[in-house]
């Protein structure tokens, strides 16, 4: 099934601003009790959102705030940085996709190396009890938590009944196998991303501003947009895919705001190029200026592998190809 960015929110279908929290002294002194989970979310995939939605939930049912809490940067990243993963959302994305599921405020903690050396009493005292006065503490089964990830499940319960919080557990989500940011990540670099799509509950998107190319596809009758090398998202593995083209600037009732395209990832071998790149073609349109506009790319599936062409010519062929296979794909398709 393909799935959307609109058939995804389990707990709510009214999304809210999210009030965005970056550190505890954001947090309203008269802020009252609240649910609140934590997690790193990166990816926002269906098990994030299955959590998320029932701190929703359990926050509509006693009359409290309902707080994401995540942290920046990932504390991988700070504790082991040789092993730090890839993002697959910015920091801003994440807190988007947080606030469709309908969650009220997220806090984003900084996480650094005198951070992890809490305990995890301490870690719970000050984020859950001093900090955001939680009624309830909606966490995965498989949970860690304080130095060292010592604290586990059986420790927030004990913690719980101490300062007195209820502690919601959940199972694992997921069809067949557990859900995980892990393995979102591994599709995404291994091109896979209808099964990324199957994870997320929705395509995976990459955010960023439109900038000047080399004006080569405009040259080979294929114009681009080519999005800026700081773009927000992992951009999933060389190849060729058909896929959104969604121009934030614009209504969401604008018909010019998301459009089918063919979407390349790479560094265009057949030309010698070094810089990998992002950019889409939007099919069957040439009178589009998007220079400097922001768009995002929804990516909905991988046609091929990057390759090096004999010549312009032979690439020419491939490109129309590849246009042809993107309408027959998209045809059926109705953008999130």
């Amino acid at each position: 099934m393909q799935h959307t960015r609109s058939d995804v929110t389990e707990a709510s279908t009214t999304v809210v601003a999210v009030q965005r929290w970056y550190g505890f002294d954001d947090i309203p002194h008269d802020l009252g009790q609240t649910v609140a989970t934590l997690g790193n979310f990166d990816g926002v995939h269906r098990g994030h959102r299955t959590v998320l939605s029932r701190v929703v939930r359990e926050a509509a049912t006693r009359g409290v705030t309902s707080v994401a809490v995540t942290f920046d940067p990932h504390p991988v990243a700070v504790l082991h940085p040789e092993r730090a993963p890839a993002m697959i959302t910015s920091l801003n994305q994440r807190l988007d996709e947080i606030e469709s599921v309908g969650i009220t405020a997220a806090l984003v903690v900084e996480f650094t190396r005198e951070y992890a050396q809490q305990t995890p009493d301490e870690f719970v005292r000050a984020t859950f009890v001093d900090a955001l006065h939680a009624a309830a503490v909606v966490v995965g089964k498989d949970t860690r938590f304080g130095v060292r990830n010592s604290g586990d499940l059986t420790t927030l319960r004990a913690l719980g009944e101490l300062y007195g919080f209820e502690v919601v557990p959940l199972e694992d989500v997921g069809e067949g196998v557990r859900w995980s940011s892990t393995q979102l990540r591994a599709e995404l670099l291994d091109g896979n991303v209808a099964h990324a799509a199957e994870i997320l509950g929705r395509a995976h998107r990459v955010t960023g501003i439109v900038v000047h190319g080399e004006r080569r596809g405009h040259e080979l009758g294929y114009p681009t947009a080519n999005l800026g090398q700081d773009h927000e998202g992992l951009a999933p593995a060389d190849g060729v895919y058909a896929g959104w083209l969604v121009r934030e600037d614009l209504s969401y009732s604008d018909p010019d705001r998301t459009l089918p395209a063919a979407v390349s990832v790479g560094t265009n071998p057949t030309f010698d190029g070094h810089h990998r790149r992002v950019e889409a073609y939007v099919l069957d349109r040439d009178d589009l200026d998007l220079y400097d506009e922001r768009v995002s790319v929804d990516f909905v599936s991988r046609l091929r592998p990057t390759v090096r062409f004999e010549d312009r010519a032979a690439l020419v062929e491939q490109m129309r190809r590849d246009v042809t296979r993107c309408r027959e794909i998209l045809a059926s398709i109705v953008p999130g």
